[in-house]
């Protein structure tokens, strides 16, 4: 199998890198002119707003399977920059659906990575929820992965394209930007631990439910679904079990080497917040055999272990 993984220099990409390659896949991998990928690949440059040099990266590389991961995948940032993340979530993906649809291999799999935000305010009852839940975006981002995933359903029954869609929950790790709580909890807990900030971690709120899996637990699942799932069916990729912040935040001080005070920081409270979103991860299971396999516990334990020795790394650079 040879897979081509587009936007590939994030936080997933060198995770799927690296499960497809162990697979024995032959992977190549995009990135922009000023990101790096570090992982072993076929490496390309590549920007999803100029649709020719798609085409020209599709043509020489002939991919089985696409997955596309290029995106601006921060809630935060959505609500911040409403037009850049549409402009990159919904015209990028055009720009790579239109390639895929006049390459010359025309066997491609596509894979669109969207979100469990998708599903937005529930209605009363319906977690966990099913693939079949109506849509009800709550923030920017979430809106833009919505149309992403009916773009995609619209080119699969126009196009007859091989194209399956995922709705992934939330996914935390060992090099995760700390935009996101797992790795914003582990940064600040290593930074106080280091003596760089006074013994007070700043939150937001801890009462949201949601549902965490493991990087490593998600490109796993990538992976199957690239080799078994069903062409136009959408998937649920999470644990099936959500948890409250309050719950995250409590984990990740158990590790903690000393006493951490907890303060509520209104800048960190973002405009609309969802109580609770929680997949059915039946569909998946079903199809692939896949269930998400690594602890909480221990994602959060990696997670504050890598900023650790990142830190230490840091201060042993710097002479300290």
């Amino acid at each position: 199998m040879k897979a081509l993984i587009i936007g590939a220099a994030g936080f997933v990409g060198a995770y799927l890198i690296r499960e497809l390659a162990s697979a024995g896949w032959e992977v190549h991998a995009t990135c922009l002119p000023n990101e790096t990928i570090t992982e072993k690949c076929g490496t390309h440059v590549l920007d999803i707003m100029n649709g020719d040099d798609i085409s020209q990266i599709f043509d020489e590389t002939a991919p089985d399977v696409v997955y596309h991961l290029a995106a601006q995948s921060s809630v935060s940032v959505s609500w911040k920059k409403p037009q850049l993340t549409a402009e990159i979530n919904v015209i990028g993906t055009i720009n790579v659906l239109e390639a895929i649809r006049a390459a010359e291999k025309k066997d491609i799999r596509t894979l669109l990575i969207g979100s469990g935000e998708e599903y937005g305010y529930i209605r009363k009852g319906a977690c966990p929820l099913k693939e079949s839940e109506p849509l009800n975006p709550g923030n920017i981002y979430a809106a833009t992965k919505a149309c992403q995933g009916m773009i995609g359903e619209i080119y699969a029954r126009a196009y007859k394209m091989d194209i399956v869609m995922v709705r992934a929950f939330n996914h935390s790790g060992p090099r995760q930007s700390d935009i996101f709580v797992i790795s914003d909890f582990c940064k600040q807990i290593a930074e106080i631990e280091k003596g760089m900030r006074e013994p007070v971690i700043s939150v937001g709120n801890l009462t949201a439910m949601r549902d965490f899996t493991d990087v490593r637990d998600v490109v796993r699942a990538y992976r199957l679904l690239g080799e078994k799932g069903r062409s136009g069916a959408v998937y649920n990729v999470g644990r099936g079990r959500a948890v409250t912040i309050q719950f995250i935040l409590d984990t990740a001080l158990s590790f903690a080497e000393l006493p951490i005070e907890v303060k509520q920081d209104p800048s960190r409270m973002r405009a609309s917040d969802i109580p609770l979103i929680e997949p059915d991860v039946s569909l998946i299971f079903a199809d692939t055999g896949w269930c998400a396999e690594i602890s909480m516990e221990q994602t959060v334990e990696d997670t504050l272990n890598y900023w650790r020795e990142k830190l230490m790394a840091y201060g042993l650079s710097l002479g300290t």
